[in-house]
């Protein structure tokens, strides 16, 4: 599921060269360039300037280029509820079985942390955003032709893996842009609007045609578009980093292993990280536990039809897309910490009304207001930790981050489909109100940052 960020004050420094995207990462999220050991120099290919990136034609491409595969990520992760009773009834499995589907996409971005440090010294950007759209493409070739239900679960796990490398790597470039806040805005809001779309098109394919998995095939389609569009705006950093020509082989490997284990256990020690994972922790556990069981619920608990009830994740996704759109600049203006504790508040409220007022209509126009103010939270989120962690660590850290947010999105899932099973999906609404609880108290805790610029 993706991972869902926001807004980011622009580093201090940049990279001159556009060639050279990995650099600009290495930079914001800081590498040292000189190591320990004196053979474990890490690659430098460009040259140390003052300043945010400039608006180049050139940098504008990648821009949308990240907006699109953000938008791709979003019709995944979008589609996932409104398909479950056709996956129910087409494996004849219980709700318990969901939690699988959960559980492999969780292990997917963990793999995506203990495997990114080290990626970064051995593929530039381009390579690794490439890597990403790969497996994504792969994940959803896998879908449509029938598969067991085993493989079809093994899908999503690639999917995530995809997923985390492309979601991880776009933030850092785009958190170095000028404005870097509105864009941040703007790539998290093309997730949602994947999010509002993919719900529409998922339902009219399964509820008009005996197998519901040709949906995949339009996921194909802008997977083939995504990887091609990656490739194209990227092409500058598309390679595997040289070695030094002086340097034996192991001499490398070692030097880079060291640094990425080094970036881990500096990671590991910051207080900062674990808070600011706590409230993605419980964020995405409230996001995607309500898209995901929502369509299940109304249709087992309140009998609604299914066919038109498919829709009504759709509402939460467009409230989603338009907050990350209307939100992002009142949200910067006039303080991040305060604006969120405000949203959350009215996000408690909406969930009670919810909870407490059983007609369908009411509900779905509830769950749309829910999503708007649940829009600018991951990128409010990512925003504060750019500020906070040193730019050393900060791919591992913010990986990090990711990686329990996203246990979070599959543990919340799993655990009220496992629940549901036994005492039915009613249970969904007090654990909903549970985990908004959590979620405004964990982020109360996190730490205060000042400005970048101080």
């Amino acid at each position: 599921m993706a991972t869902e960020s926001l807004e980011i004050s622009p580093a201090p420094r940049e990279y001159l060269s556009s060639r050279n995207i990995r650099d600009i990462e290495l930079r914001t999220l800081e590498i040292e360039p000189q190591l320990e050991d004196p053979g474990s120099e890490a690659p430098q290919n460009a040259c140390l300037a003052e300043g945010p990136t400039s608006l180049t034609r050139e940098v504008k491409i990648k821009l949308l280029a990240a907006g699109f595969s953000f938008f791709f990520a979003g019709t995944n992760d979008g589609s996932l509820g409104p398909l479950v009773p056709y996956m129910l009834a087409t494996y004849n499995i219980s709700t318990t079985f969901v939690a699988v589907i959960y559980a492999a996409s969780f292990v997917g971005w963990l793999t995506c942390a203990f495997t990114n440090s080290h990626l970064l010294r051995y593929l530039d950007t381009g390579a690794i955003l490439v890597l990403g759209a790969a497996l994504q493409l792969l994940a959803h070739v896998l879908r449509p032709w029938g598969s067991p239900f085993p493989l079809f679960a093994v899908s999503f796990f690639i999917a995530s893996l995809g997923i985390a490398f492309q979601d991880s790597h776009s933030n850092t470039f785009v958190s170095t842009v000028v404005g870097a806040h509105r864009w941040l805005g703007f790539i998290h809001a093309m997730y949602a609007l994947g999010l509002l779309v993919s719900p529409f098109v998922a339902t009219a394919v399964a509820s008009s045609t005996p197998n519901w998995r040709l949906f995949y095939l339009c996921l194909v389609g802008l997977g083939i578009a995504n990887i091609t569009f990656v490739a194209v705006a990227f092409r500058d950093s598309l390679r595997i980093l040289p070695q030094q020509a002086e340097e034996s082989e192991d001499v490398v490997r070692t030097g880079r292993n060291k640094a990425a284990m080094s970036s881990i256990i500096e990671t590991f020690k910051l207080p900062g990280v674990w808070l600011l994972s706590m409230f993605f922790f419980f964020y995405l556990g409230v996001g995607v536990t309500a898209g995901g069981w929502v369509v299940e619920y109304l249709v087992t608990f309140r009998k609604a039809p299914l066919p038109s009830t498919g829709y009504v994740p759709a509402g939460l996704y467009g409230g989603m897309f338009l907050g990350r759109l209307l939100l992002a600049e009142p949200t910067h203006r006039w303080g991040e910490r305060r604006m969120l504790i405000l949203y959350i508040v009215i996000v408690f409220a909406l969930q009670l009304v919810f909870w407490l007022v059983p007609d369908i209509i009411a509900g779905a126009v509830v769950l749309s207001f829910m999503g708007f103010f649940f829009g600018p939270f991951f990128a409010t989120g990512v925003s504060i930790g750019s500020k906070m962690f040193p730019k050393k660590i900060q791919p591992t850290a913010l990986g990090l981050v990711f990686v329990l947010a996203q246990a979070g999105g599959s543990l919340f899932p799993s655990l009220t489909g496992l629940i549901a099973g036994r005492v039915g999906v009613q249970v969904l609404q007090p654990i909903l109100v549970g985990l908004i609880v959590a979620m405004g108290i964990s982020w109360i805790l996190v730490p205060k940052v000042p400005d970048r610029n101080q």
